[in-house]
């Protein structure tokens, strides 16, 4: 069976090429990008995954909205930058997180990325190596409606209770509130 793009939102793993040079996964990933797809890179191993939809850019939406009304609570200067490409030629790597926030002002990485997994599937990158290798200081995962943060250390990433980026923010909270069927409702819940 052909595997085409138009027929990509109804696999449920990632397409995967193995054996590129960085150089070959450049070129292929511009002949590629395209919206409603999702690219990365990670030693040789090029992915070409589906974004899932509604349901999975709704909980993006939700823990975007939140966490921007928790950083101007908190007044910690912060810039959102949503799924902007990561990448590092000499690392090997490309990943692009559903959400992303750069706390503080000048800074050149994120120090928070979020991934949204709605359909859990296998295969794929291993998403923190790849956040591992651009020294991301910690990733929430946002899965089975759960929240699992993980921060990095000098033995690379350790799963944690409490954000490490962000001690202060109520974890239970949050997490209650991503639950909440009414946008407008987990807004005021979270306030």
């Amino acid at each position: 069976m052909t595997t085409t793009l138009e027929k990509l939102e109804e696999l449920d793993e990632p397409i995967l090429i193995d054996e590129l040079s960085w150089r070959e996964f450049k070129a292929v990933e511009q002949l590629l990008s395209r919206q409603g797809v999702r690219l990365s890179f990670l030693d040789g191993v090029f992915e070409i995954r589906r974004i899932p939809g509604r349901k999975h850019e709704t909980a993006k939406q939700r823990i975007s909205t939140l966490v921007d009304l928790y950083l101007e609570y908190a007044g910690i200067d912060f810039t959102p930058t949503g799924s902007v490409t990561l990448e590092s030629e000499t690392g090997r790597v490309k990943p692009e997180a559903d959400l992303s926030y750069e706390l503080g002002s000048n800074r050149e990485l994120p120090d928070l990325a979020v991934e949204v997994v709605v359909v859990v599937i296998s295969g794929g990158i291993n998403k923190l190596e790849a956040y591992k290798r651009l020294e991301i200081p910690e990733v929430w995962f946002w899965e089975n409606g759960a929240l699992r943060m993980y921060s990095l250390g000098a033995d690379g990433y350790a799963e944690v209770d409490r954000s490490q980026v962000l001690p202060d923010l109520d974890i239970v909270l949050l997490t209650g509130c991503i639950h909440i069927e009414n946008h407008l409702q987990a807004m005021r819940e979270l306030r």
